[in-house]
């Protein structure tokens, strides 16, 4: 299997895509684009994917700490009855 030679992306690249990642909505449409769209450059297409994996944890720690912190709210106001 033959190796892929991609170039290396410059500050400049990556700054680019930095800023254009953390734009509400359009960031995260243009991590799907990087991340799978093809002829990306593979650095930023697997940047991309682990952006997005990292979006997902965050998602899952979110909604389990938020049913946690609930739980204990939920208990505590009905302790007091």
């Amino acid at each position: 299997m033959e190796e892929q030679q991609s170039s290396v992306m410059s500050v400049k690249d990556w700054v680019i895509t930095l800023l254009i990642s953390i734009i509400p909505f359009v960031g995260f449409v243009m991590l799907f684009v990087w991340g799978f769209g093809s002829g990306t450059n593979p650095n930023k297409a697997n940047w991309a994917k682990a952006a997005l994996v990292m979006f997902l944890i965050m998602i899952v720690l979110y909604f389990i700490f938020g049913a946690a912190f609930m739980g204990l709210f939920m208990a505590g106001m009905g302790g007091g009855y």
